[in-house]
């Protein structure tokens, strides 16, 4: 193994709880997924599609409204138009926010091998349980309840009187640090140990990313169009250096 003395350490990706509450919501990947699927759905239409009009009326009556003939499909209406200005000045489009679907694995069997006692008593079940509870509205928080009356409830351990959910920061590389809601997970147990605490599952994860003015997906997204300027430029080094 001494080959590989001198790999690079790769860094880990995680899902981190925005905020400090009771339990603290940390999830670092033991495993780094092997393929990270990332989708986005547009919605094209013209402007007279979304354009309302008020109720039809007689000629000179309030409420007299003229009709647009419009075509049955977006298609059919490209087909009609001269030329690409006239399509990018009356096309508009809805984006939607972008999904992540990734697979996490965990296992124990490194950490029982090496006696870790938190592994010996409950195999992954704590990195399980806080992967779970990123799902649940603060305000369920047993924990967090309890100390926020032990302390007189005035602290940032205070579980919020609505039931919103846990906001989340999904920690991908140097460049992605974005803000997500947590869609679904889907957990598979495949292995167990003699107390049947689990020792080595499989987690399907299903992300939204938030998407708008906060400083984290403006990070990201900024981070986003500068390596868009950097392909640019390797574009133009690639023709006036060529290989």
């Amino acid at each position: 193994m001494s080959g590989f003395a001198n790999r690079p350490k790769v860094l880990k990706g995680a899902l981190v709880e925005y905020g400090l509450t009771v339990p603290p919501l940390i999830v670092v990947f033991q495993f780094n997924p092997v393929q990270l699927q990332r989708s986005r759905s547009l919605d094209f239409r013209t402007k007279d599609e979304v354009m309302t009009w008020p109720a039809p009326g007689r000629p000179g009556e309030p409420g007299e409204t003229w009709r647009v003939e419009r075509p049955r499909g977006l298609r059919e209406w490209h087909a009609h138009c001269k030329d690409l200005d006239e399509i990018r000045d009356n096309q508009i489009v809805s984006v939607q926010e972008e999904t992540l679907e990734f697979e996490l694995r965990l296992d124990a069997g490194d950490a029982l091998e090496t006696g870790n006692p938190i592994a010996q008593g409950f195999g992954i079940g704590p990195a399980l349980s806080a992967l779970e509870l990123m799902t649940f509205p603060k305000e369920e928080s047993v924990l967090g309840q309890a100390l926020g009356s032990l302390l007189g409830g005035g602290t940032g351990f205070k579980a919020p009187k609505a039931p919103n959910p846990p906001m989340v920061l999904f920690v991908w590389g140097l460049q992605r640090v974005l803000p997500v809601n947590i869609n679904g997970l889907t957990v598979t147990e495949t292995e167990f140990d003699t107390l049947l605490n689990p020792v080595r599952a499989s987690v399907a994860v299903n992300l939204t990313v938030i998407e708008g003015g906060e400083p984290f997906f403006k990070f990201s997204k900024t981070a986003k169009e500068v390596m868009a300027v950097l392909n640019t430029a390797n574009l133009v080094t690639d023709i006036v250096i060529p290989g």
